[in-house]
């Protein structure tokens, strides 16, 4: 299923969004988003369902800003 998101700036901090999602919106292949969670750059996502996991925006906002600050 195709994202349709054009901007994080449209969404508030308190969406939840998908890997690919932010992947897509940051540039970057799903499994990155994946590698930087586990390596403490984003935020680990919060599981909704059996195989279901989102994060939350205004936490994956934050963790951007300092990856870019860094």
């Amino acid at each position: 299923m195709a994202s349709r998101i054009n901007s994080l700036d449209t969404l508030p901090d308190s969406a939840r969004v998908s890997d690919r999602e932010i992947a897509q919106l940051v540039g970057v292949a799903p499994t990155t988003i994946w590698r930087w969670a586990k390596a403490g750059i984003l935020p680990q996502p919060q599981r909704i369902g059996i195989r279901c996991t989102r994060w939350n925006l205004g936490e994956v906002r934050q963790a951007l800003a300092l990856k870019k600050a860094a």
